[in-house]
């Protein structure tokens, strides 16, 4: 009887230390969260070939925000995340950007939001709350999205088109507009 008592206690604490533990909730890694928008870009005279935008800088509009993977690149294709407490997100793209001697992106006329190589695009949308899992929470997903190029009278991005219509913004899988310049 002694040693049955010595094996059940410990027993029970296994037991009811088993039952109270429950599973990590860790949002996995692959899992899908809120997307960013994708924007290719072609090639004005040759409409199917996609094209690169040179030392392209993208900045947020009021503030001093640099994106990420944006400060002075080569590239063909854009990823824009949306802001998910407004309905409209805008951008300065700017071309042929270089570095002063501040070590600051700017493009050829000493203004880094202002000068003649820069295009500012609105994003305008709806949102959606979607729950994902108990782990991840919710993401956002947008719904009738646009984008508007506004006309400074020297516009380096030539025409947009959704590549599809009421074009929403649900994954990362594809491109969701596509510029041409």
């Amino acid at each position: 009887m002694k040693y049955f008592k010595i094996l059940i206690i410990p027993m029970l604490l296994i037991v009811a230390l088993s039952i109270s533990c429950e599973r990590d909730d860790i949002c996995p890694e692959n899992t899908p969260t809120t997307p960013r928008l994708i924007i290719d870009l072609y090639d004005a005279a040759n409409p199917e070939n996609k094209k690169n935008a040179f030392d392209l800088v993208v900045g947020g509009i009021d503030n001093d925000f640099v994106l990420p993977g944006y400060n002075i690149v080569d590239t063909n294709q854009i990823v824009l995340p949306l802001k998910t407490d407004d309905n409209t997100t805008e951008y300065a793209l700017i071309i042929d950007a270089f570095i002063n001697d501040n070590g600051t992106p700017e493009d050829a006329s000493d203004d880094f939001y202002d000068g003649s190589n820069q295009d500012i695009i609105t994003i305008s949308y709806s949102r959606e709350e979607v729950y994902v899992s108990r782990a991840c929470g919710y993401k956002t997903i947008f719904k009738n999205v646009t984008l508007t190029i506004q006309d400074d009278g020297d516009k380096w991005m030539i025409s947009r088109q959704p590549v599809t219509d009421n074009q929403s913004v649900e994954d990362e899988t594809t491109a969701h507009f596509t510029i041409t310049h």
